[in-house]
Formats: structure tokens, C-alpha cells, sequence
């Protein structure tokens, strides 16, 4: 079926879309298996009284989500690249209910910012604990060290010479650094606060995204639906 230019450039949209969603859609999918089934941290999901923590909750949707995303990622790329209509169809569906599930989720976040940020710091002291009580987990580490010095903050207490996950830390900056750093659980809330209307920013950008996504699907159906219409007109003027 032959596409104009701004079919084209719909269809090479969407590929690149796709593409984006399907690596973040894998990290979150590796991450949460990773979190989910490894040796130092399994145990938490066969404890009933830990069913409902904040660290499982996050873990089970980084899966869930994942999961969902690589769907998505699979009706998108079939339906744009094949000129799918059936396959498109479904795809705007689902971009359509992520996209409305993505700006509720930064309205209502940014509602209950308080709330959140203390969900958040709770899940950072359960990675913390799991890291220092379980071994030193890879994976927790390295999680660990991009909050440290995206935020720059050094562990539960921010003192370096008590820290018990201390090579984590980023370095310090200047003398006094070297003694006393911002603790992370303090810095986590005062940032989360003062940069909620950004992160309802990021949540209703992302919405926007998907709807430009979701145009192009519109444009994409309504060009394969005239193609077929046209192959069918000629075929009935052939026969």
C-alpha cells in the first residue's frame, strides 16, 4: 500500500516511538525480575506481612508496566510497519488509555505530593537496608549510587565515616563535604516538594507524547482504510 509523505513520516514516527518504548519497556521489565527473583531480595515476597510495602508495590509495577509497555510496543510496531489496520486499531487503544492513565497519575500525584514523597522515601530505605543487610546486590548498588549523585547525598545519615554504604556516595565537595553530607531520606522529601509541579510536568509531557503517537496511528488507519478502498474499487471495475 503506497503512503504519502505524511503517512511516511507517521509510519517512521511510530517506528521510532516504538523503538524508544520497547528499551525502556525491557530495563523496567530486567529491573524488576532482577529485583523480584534475586537471591538478596526473593525472600521479601514470601513474607505475607510484606505483601503490601512500599518496595514490592514497586516492584511488581516496574514489572507490570514493563510488561504492558512491550505489548504495546508489539500491536505498534506490527501495525505501522505492516500497515496492520486491525493491529493499529488495538494500538490506539492503548495508547489512548496510557496516555489518560499517565496525566490522572501526575494530577493525582501531584495532589498528594507529600504522601508520595514519604512512599518514596520508604522505598529507598528498603533498597538501602537490602543492600547493607543482603550483601551488596549489584543492581541495588548501582541504583543506589545514580539517587546518590543525582541528588548528591550520601546514605541514611549523610556522615561518610558512619555510612555503611559509603563507596556509593559521590564525592565530596570541599572540606566539610568530607564530614557531613545531606542524608538521602530528607533530601528525597525537600526535592520531591519543590520540584512536584516539575514531575506533574514530566507525567502530563509523557501524555502528550503518546497522543502525538496516537495521531499518527489515526493518520496511518485513515491512509491504509482509503488504500484498501481504492485496491477494492479497482478490483470491482477489473472483475
Amino acid at each position: 500500500m503506497a503512503l504519502d509523505g505524511c503517512g511516511l513520516f507517521c509510519k517512521y514516527t511510530l517506528f521510532i516511538f516504538n523503538l524508544i518504548f520497547a528499551l525502556v519497556g525491557f530495563a523496567f521489565l530486567g529491573i524488576g525480575l532482577w529485583l523480584r527473583f534475586s537471591y538478596n531480595t526473593r525472600g521479601i515476597f514470601q513474607i505475607e506481612a510484606l505483601n503490601s510495602s512500599t518496595f514490592v508495590m514497586a516492584v511488581t509495577v516496574l514489572i507490570v508496566l514493563g510488561l504492558v509497555m512491550l505489548i504495546v510496543v508489539v500491536f505498534g510496531d506490527y501495525g505501522a510497519c505492516n500497515e496492520k489496520r486491525c493491529a493499529l486499531q488495538v494500538f490506539s487503544v492503548l495508547l489512548t488509555i496510557l496516555a489518560l492513565a499517565e496525566v490522572a497519575v501526575g494530577v493525582i500525584g501531584y495532589s498528594n505530593k507529600d504522601a508520595v514523597g514519604l512512599k518514596i522515601v520508604e522505598f529507598y530505605s528498603s533498597m538501602y537496608a537490602l543492600y547493607v543487610t543482603g550483601g551488596g546486590d549489584p543492581v541495588i548498588g548501582a541504583t543506589l549510587t545514580f539517587i546518590h549523585n543525582m541528588l548528591h547525598c550520601c546514605g541514611m545519615t549523610g556522615v561518610p565515616l558512619v555510612e555503611l554504604a559509603k563507596h556509593t556516595c559521590p564525592a565530596p565537595n570541599g572540606f566539610f563535604e568530607q564530614i557531613k553530607m545531606d542524608g538521602c531520606p530528607n533530601i528525597i522529601l525537600s526535592v520531591f516538594d519543590s520540584k512536584a509541579q516539575l514531575v506533574m510536568g514530566v507525567f502530563v509531557g509523557t501524555g502528550a507524547l503518546l497522543i502525538i503517537a496516537l495521531v499518527c496511528t489515526i493518520i496511518l488507519l485513515k491512509q491504509t482504510k482509503r488504500d484498501q478502498q481504492e485496491i477494492t474499487a479497482y478490483y470491482s471495475t477489473v472483475y
